[in-house]
This record gives C-alpha cells, structure tokens and sequence, in this order.
C-alpha cells in the first residue's frame, strides 16, 4: 500500500492507529487492461485505492463513452451515487493499464468516514479537491478556447498526457481526435 499510503499522508497525515484500522479493511485484487471495475445501472458495492495503473471514469451518451476523470497510484475510485445516495452508478470505471488496487466494501467506508475522525477529514479533503478539479474543467470548457483547454490539461495531468490513449484526453475536453492531434503537432 506504498502508494496509496504516500497519497493519504500528503493531502491529510494518519496516525499508525488509523492506518492499521484502514489496513483491516482492505483485501488487495488485480484488474486487467480494459477491465470494467464500476459499471452504471449497477451496484459495485465497493471503492478501489489504487496502488500500480490508471483508471478513467466515463459516462455513455448516446452510445459515446464521455471520458470525466482520470485517476492513478494513490487515488481511490468509487461510485458517488451508491456511496451516498444507495443509487446504481451512473458512470463506468475502466482499468487502463493493469491495475492492482485494494479494494474496501462501501459500507465498511462509510462505517470508517463516521467513525474515523482522520478519515472523514482525509474524505472530505478528497472531495474537495475533487470538487475543484470539476469546477475548475467546467468552467475552462465554457470559457477557454481548445488549444488553451489542452496546456491547463498538460500542467494539471502530466502523468495522464504520458499514458492515456489521445482519445480519452480529447473526450476529457470535449473536443475531437483530430482537433487535439492539429494542437499536439502545433507544439
């Protein structure tokens, strides 16, 4: 749980007490490329710390998948709708690379986030800043022309530009495949 650990630690510092809490409810798996972790119209009843790979979240609009996030080592993934609301979900989450992850039932998270004083403030600190992440995309969709859309992309996903297939980034943006290739050979 290298990773992971180093990922908790850096936006929000755990005592050994509360890491071996966390570490009694987790159970290590594996996902191959391609794999569908969280499916929508469907309860996964589970939230994914991922220590080795990368995951996209995405909707299916009219038979298009809409690429909305992106997550690696050290990220947790889940499906907001059965954490809080008991809802299916209504995104996928696709393993882009292998993946190995630690996996927890949603129900012992939320046991942990009502218990676990440092893990409710490690949880809302994640979604804070997931929340940023998601103003922050909505409004450069509405306000930034592609090209600049593409340099913030870069300077917030570094790690994403190196490893994602150039269509996932060019959904991530709302703009076409050839669009960002024309901005990518411009550079």
């Amino acid at each position: 749980m290298k990773n992971i650990l180093h990922k908790i630690q850096s936006l929000y510092p755990l005592s050994d007490a509360t890491i071996e809490e966390l570490k009694a409810y987790v159970t290590p798996c594996r996902f191959p490329k391609r794999y569908q972790m969280i499916k929508a119209d469907m309860f996964c009843k589970y939230a994914y710390f991922i220590e080795k790979g990368m995951t996209r979240s995405f909707w299916l609009v009219d038979g298009e998948e809409i690429t909305t996030s992106f997550a690696w080592e050290g990220s947790i993934v889940f499906s907001m709708d059965e954490l809080y609301y008991q809802k299916k979900s209504e995104e996928y989450v696709e393993a882009l690379e292998e993946v190995e992850a630690y996996r927890i039932s949603l129900t012992d998270l939320r046991h942990l986030f009502e218990t676990n004083l440092e893990l409710c403030n490690w949880g809302r600190i994640i979604h804070q800043n997931e929340y940023r992440r998601l103003h922050r995309s909505h409004k450069e969709r509405l306000t930034l022309p592609a090209k600049e859309r593409y340099e913030e992309f870069k300077k917030q996903f570094p790690e994403v530009c190196q490893r994602v297939n150039l269509g996932f980034i060019a959904s991530y943006l709302g703009i076409t495949l050839p669009t960002l290739s024309r901005l990518r050979s411009g550079e």
